[in-house]
């Protein structure tokens, strides 16, 4: 399908796999809002290589007057996204159940879905007008069979995400609007940096690959469902496990 302009929105990226993502397939797009929290070095880097293409966005997504900010400001300055990446995430630590605080259950649900709710409404309007649109999530291998131990509000919320993937598939499918999710096994990036080596270590042991996942094992299908060639895909989670679960 040919459009006159194409516009990538990609949430956490400046995450090693949203890094690695927009270098793929910058060339495919007229614009790409890379949102960011914290750093934004990695995406001044992809500014720089790809001039007047990338446009930077900072919010916090676990604070909804900054995600609506954000949203505002992507309004106000014409780049409304036909696809989108949402990669934000907060990182996973080990916590007993019992002794989890309510507030990082909040937190959870504030980056990984009421953030990504409040885009898509804002967003897909504009998506059904075009009668095209293109919605990936990242989801996680736990969500496929029984998850580890001590994760409650990372699990929680990422089903959370993967039911609004089902359901939003479900309403847009004669849209033109395809909404999948992936789900892969642990990847090796800065975002295990909260988790003790010891599991990162023994998740390796136990793939049958002999290792964690890279970043180049799961950007490829991300920037696939992202492609026209994936417009018979929709409301599916994609399993990246190297046979793992």
């Amino acid at each position: 399908m040919s459009r006159e302009k194409k516009v990538l929105f990609v949430t956490g990226a400046s995450s090693d796999v949203g890094q690695a993502l927009i270098l793929q397939i910058a060339d495919q797009y007229d614009t790409i809002v890379a949102h960011y929290c914290h750093s934004h070095e990695s995406i001044d880097a992809l500014a720089q290589k790809f001039p007047g293409k990338i446009q930077k966005v900072k919010a916090d997504l676990a604070d909804p007057k900054e995600v609506r900010a954000m949203i505002d400001g992507m309004i106000k300055e014409q780049w409304l996204p036909d696809h989108i990446v949402h990669l934000a995430a907060p990182k996973t630590t080990n916590e007993r159940f019992h002794k989890m605080d309510s507030v990082r259950l909040d937190q959870a649900f504030e980056v990984s879905v009421r953030s990504i709710f409040h885009i898509l409404q804002s967003f897909v309007p504009h998506m059904s007008k075009q009668k095209y649109g293109r919605v990936v999530f990242m989801l996680t291998s736990y969500c496929l069979g029984l998850p580890p131990k001590y994760q409650s509000a990372y699990v929680t919320s990422k089903y959370a995400l993967l039911g609004l993937m089902k359901a939003l598939a479900t309403e847009y499918d004669s849209k033109g609007i395809t909404v999948n999710g992936i789900s892969p096994e642990m990847i090796d990036t800065k975002f295990l940096s909260d988790l003790p080596d010891l599991i990162v270590e023994e998740n390796a042991a136990k793939s049958p690959l002999k290792r964690n996942l890279q970043v180049d094992d799961v950007v490829p299908m991300l920037a696939y469902l992202l492609s026209d060639a994936a417009e018979a895909i929709t409301g599916q989670n994609i399993a990246i496990t190297g046979g793992m679960r």
